[in-house]
């Protein structure tokens, strides 16, 4: 790698933060949730006809656009940020604040696309200074199945050109600002969704013997369900079931006649993935029929585990010691949570990498999902100059 191409993207990325900083404060203003985003797909439409950049529309909102430096058929490289936002309702006291009720950037998004946003701003900038072409992934739809990355993929995102590798950051608050971190082979669970409905008749609830107890079944299988993850599955192979939604029931003296259950199981191996949803069908409709009802149950099947290729994430982090210090990069640990760039990672090599977000020193620490989840934003300067390095230099050494 050019240590004056390091330098030289280092210097553009601190050039360039404060307007970056701008454009994050104007998508978390203006959040859309997934799938819905045309106002965030139209925007960052506008920044890169700003920079001559082509691009086209595939899967409704998601924006695809090249970047060609010089001999761009020497390697392909795509570059992945997402844009969609969650149903919460903001209560950061800040003057960027979500001007939409009830939906928020809570997990980050808007710092994504920021990040490759001003990434193809420096790439584009110094694109007669490196070899090859980028292929930038504005992608809507991570937080919903089937996510975003799923229809892009059926609609050839990986192809016309075909990248060899693939790179994606995402926000850490648990990681201070300054830092990165990387991980190499599995790096994130799968994620399937759990939808149950237990019916019967109905009845007073005086008279529990004239009817199936549908709250009383619904609180035996949330409990029994726990025993497919204690007693089926080796506790050295991570998984989660969790039943996260009990609906049913309206007053203190009926028994309602059908409850709701959702939930979601998460696991890093797919054989185990797929028993497991077996043995989740098969001892909920035994125990509900036991009890005298009826039961309907669906699993969603959704995301598969993120995997990292290995030399990529290791070819990655060694680029990341050299921009930022070896003592600022750091090994990301394995999580349970979901991520819809485990498409892309099982059809080319991929490396999804953190970004610190976190400042405690400042009060900056509060996880994603959360109303009041927010970033110091000197991450941003960090975020893009690493995503044009990996864009610029990323499949130098990485192909496999």
């Amino acid at each position: 790698m050019s240590e004056l191409l390091q330098q030289q993207i280092q210097n553009l990325a601190s050039q360039y933060a404060a307007e970056m900083i701008e454009v994050r404060h104007h998508l978390h203003a203006n959040p859309e949730l997934s799938y819905k985003e045309f106002k965030t797909a139209a925007y960052i439409q506008q920044k890169l006809t700003a920079l001559n950049i082509t691009f086209e529309v595939k899967a409704t909102t998601g924006v695809i656009a090249l970047i060609e430096g010089k001999n761009p058929d020497k390697k392909i490289v795509a570059l992945r940020g997402d844009m969609d936002a969650l149903p919460i309702m903001e209560e950061n006291d800040v003057p960027y604040k979500s001007t939409v009720p009830g939906v928020m950037h809570a997990c980050g998004h808007d710092v994504h696309t920021t990040c490759l946003l001003g990434a193809a701003k420096i790439l584009s900038t110094l694109k007669d200074e490196w070899e090859g072409t980028v292929k930038l992934i504005f992608q809507p739809g991570e937080e919903k199945n089937p996510g975003g990355a799923s229809l892009l993929i059926k609609e050839g995102v990986l192809q016309n050109p075909a990248p060899q590798s693939i790179f994606a950051l995402h926000v850490h608050p648990g990681l201070e600002v300054g830092k990165l971190s990387f991980r190499g082979g599995m790096v994130m669970a799968s994620a399937d969704e759990i939808y149950i409905t237990i019916r019967a008749k109905g009845g007073h609830a005086a008279a529990p013997q004239n009817t199936a107890d549908t709250i009383l079944i619904a609180a035996h299988l949330i409990v029994s369900l726990q025993q497919i993850i204690s007693r089926n599955n080796d506790p050295f192979n991570p998984s989660v079931l969790s039943i996260t939604s009990f609906q049913g029931g309206y007053t203190t003296n009926v028994i309602p006649s059908e409850v709701k259950l959702m939930g979601t199981l998460r696991a890093m191996d797919e054989e185990w993935r797929f028993k497991a949803h077996e043995l989740i069908i098969k001892m909920a409709t035994e125990l509900v029929h036991s009890m005298g009802a009826e039961i309907d149950i669906k699993i969603d099947v959704g995301y598969p585990f993120v995997l990292n290729n290995e030399k990529l994430n290791a070819a990655a982090r060694k680029k990341a010691e050299a921009y930022l210090g070896t003592e600022n990069v750091s090994e990301t640990e394995l999580r349970m949570g979901a991520e819809d760039f485990a498409y892309y990672s099982h059809q080319i090599p991929g490396c999804f990498f953190r970004l610190g977000v976190g400042n405690k020193a400042k009060g900056i620490s509060i996880g994603v999902h959360t109303p009041t989840f927010n970033i110091d934003e000197g991450a941003i300067e960090i975020g893009m100059g690493m995503m044009a390095l990996l864009g610029a230099t990323g499949a130098e050494q990485d192909r496999t």
